[in-house]
């Protein structure tokens, strides 16, 4: 007995601490901190590698190329990243999340600056392909970061801003790149994008937090093969990589060549309203998440499959020669292949259990390969038979993607996990 009244040990300072939670809660400065750097960051990147989709005919026109010579000053960019994204990862192990997230962005908008600048098609197309090495270093990283570093309830609504900056990136680049190029040249359509994006590094550096809880980590390349044999092993992850291929082959193929097509006769509209064509993409911001919502209540297998029968029903509209009916039909496709894209994406999250990551990476590697090589072959469909032959092509994809659904149904219908 030490004869301590409670008192007297109620005032002894405590040597038992409750562990702190160091990690960022919502509604706090630091998480509209990292939301907005990680929003812009998504941005940036997305419009970055997509300002150059409404230029492909002013690309024809400045350097002589046809259509399938232009679209490689994306196809380039996306297959570069495709295969960048597998390694990104590994490397942000090895340096960090931060500083790789800041030295890609950085990188990625100089790269885009000098595209402005050069005047040979070959220089054009190497400072691309840098372009999408460079790019790697956000996607890969950025929900890594936010995994790590946020509170679990406040990691969704982080995770949803970081998308939705993707999305409007990807839809904004596209917008102030046709739009800037139809009144001062493409020149200035690039660079434009190219110094926001700039802006948007200095404010990535200012505001996002440095890590607390990254752990560096050099043993995962060797580990990497016999994870993969594991992902290829299960009976329906192999038919979800070739899903997000085909899916987006055909959005790719379709965005490139409709400009061509209706800057050409009898439309002849201007590279003003073909940029503002993209604004349809926020029909994708609710087509994402509903369809989301219905595979949730009616099974991933049936609404993946209603999303390629809506891209179907978009390409019939978009072979008709009506532009009311062009504009349905774009939208049609749109919707489509967000909402398979978002079920997609999610089942392979689902059976992939712990092994998630590497299966997000060969996810999006089937994603932008299929935008680089399909996107590229559409070319070669444009300048054989037009706009029809770049249609007949879509839908033939369209028709191998409900295949894959139907094989994917038989083999693997019930999420499990591998």
């Amino acid at each position: 007995m030490t004869g301590d009244t409670p008192a007297a040990l109620a005032d002894r300072p405590r040597t038992d601490h409750a562990p702190v939670d160091t990690r960022i809660q919502q509604g706090t400065p630091a998480f509209r901190r990292t939301a907005l750097a990680l929003f812009l960051a998504g941005f940036s990147t997305f419009g970055l590698l997509y300002t150059v989709q409404p230029l492909l005919p002013e690309f024809s026109r400045h350097f002589g190329v046809s259509a399938a010579g232009s679209a490689m000053s994306l196809s380039l960019t996306t297959g570069t990243l495709a295969v960048a994204m597998l390694l990104a990862g590994l490397l942000s192990d090895a340096v960090g999340r931060r500083p790789l997230m800041i030295v890609a962005l950085l990188a990625s908008a100089t790269l885009s600056l000098c595209t402005a600048l050069v005047d040979d098609w070959a220089t054009l197309l190497v400072l691309r392909t840098l372009l999408g090495l460079a790019l790697s270093g956000v996607p890969a990283v950025a929900m890594t970061y936010l995994v790590e570093e946020m509170d679990s309830r406040a990691l969704g609504l982080a995770m949803g801003l970081y998308i939705g900056g993707n999305a409007i990136g990807g839809m904004s680049g596209r917008l102030l790149a046709g739009i800037i190029a139809d009144h001062w040249g493409w020149r200035w359509g690039i660079g434009v994008v190219s110094i926001i994006a700039i802006a948007s590094t200095v404010l990535l550096w200012l505001q996002l937090p440095p890590s607390r809880h990254f752990q560096a980590s050099r043993s995962g390349l060797r580990q990497l093969p016999a994870r993969w044999r594991t992902l290829f092993a299960d009976p329906g992850l192999p038919w979800l990589f070739a899903t997000s291929f085909v899916l987006m082959g055909v959005f790719v193929t379709l965005y490139n060549y409709l400009g061509y097509h209706l800057l050409a006769p009898p439309y002849h509209l201007s590279q003003t309203v073909v940029g503002l064509i993209f604004s349809v993409y926020l029909v994708g911001t609710f087509s994402s998440a509903w369809m989301g919502q219905q595979a949730t209540r009616h099974g991933r297998g049936r609404i993946l499959a209603i999303s390629f029968g809506l891209i179907a029903a978009g390409i019939v509209l978009l072979a008709m020669p009506w532009l009311p009916a062009m504009a349905v039909g774009i939208a049609l496709v749109t919707f489509g292949f967000f909402g398979g894209h978002s079920v997609a994406s999610s089942w392979v999250g689902s059976r992939a259990g712990s092994m998630r990551a590497e299966a997000s990476a060969l996810y999006l590697f089937a994603y932008y390969l299929g935008s680089s090589v399909l996107g590229g072959v559409g070319g070669l469909a444009y300048a054989a038979w037009d706009w029809l032959g770049v249609c007949a092509f879509a839908a033939l994809l369209t028709l191998i993607g409900g295949g894959i659904v139907w094989a994917l149904q038989q083999r693997a219908p019930q999420p499990v996990t591998a």
